[in-house]
């Protein structure tokens, strides 16, 4: 099968998905269904040329690689037309306390709690709570080398689709969005005169306020 008729095998395929495909994914697919060998290097040749097909401003929707695989997505100049067919209900909305959260991960992961309350100055019980019931973020294992072992967090893979990225990586840098410059608090022992005799220093870390 040639790659003419090979792609539009390709495109039905992402096309009736409802989750992006990944190139493996699609060549065995399409090899059962096709009852051939499907090369790799076909599927691929077959999506760049899907691509370049729908990048053109004719059509609506482009197709992206997203969340490891490859999906149709609706071109953002059409975002609010869409958003009007289905109203608000696939909108997750967040409370600023679970956006902080959930923006602190995405930057900074893997994190652990104490190190997410450590930079918001609060507790983040409720606000992990609430962001792994919207699976944007998952338990990835346990921090080994802390006392406690404590759980890590990052974002999910559901994130990174809602986003249309590929990975965490591909977020937009925070240079890029704000001239706020993050300022880390001194410990008290870094900011004790060093030439202060025989000062002692306890490092006690300050209560968490509750979040509101």
């Amino acid at each position: 099968m040639d790659i003419e008729q090979l792609m539009p095998h390709v495109e039905a395929l992402i096309f009736a998905s409802e989750r992006p495909l990944t190139q493996i994914e699609m060549t065995e697919i399409l090899g059962q269904a096709l009852e051939t060998v499907i090369e790799a290097d076909r599927i691929a040749i077959c999506l760049d040329a899907i691509t370049e097909k729908y990048s053109v401003d004719y059509y609506p929707f482009h197709l992206r690689e997203t969340g490891g695989g490859f999906q149709f997505l609706t071109k953002k100049a059409f975002h609010k037309t869409v958003l009007q067919l289905n109203g608000e209900k696939h909108i997750k909305k967040l409370s600023n306390a679970a956006m902080e959260t959930l923006s602190i991960i995405a930057y900074k992961q893997p994190i652990t709690k104490s190190e997410i309350e450590y930079i918001r100055g609060v507790s983040a019980d409720y606000s992990i709570q609430k962001l792994l019931e919207k699976d944007l973020i998952v338990i990835a294992g346990r921090n080994e080398d802390m006392v406690g072992k404590p759980l890590i967090y990052t974002t999910s893979k559901n994130f990174m689709d809602y986003l249309g990225i590929n990975s965490p990586s591909q977020l937009p840098q925070l240079k890029d969005i704000t001239d706020i410059q993050i300022v880390m608090p001194t410990s008290a022992q870094e900011a004790a005169p060093a030439d202060t005799p025989g000062l002692m220093i306890v490092n006690e870390p300050a209560p968490l306020k509750q979040a509101s």
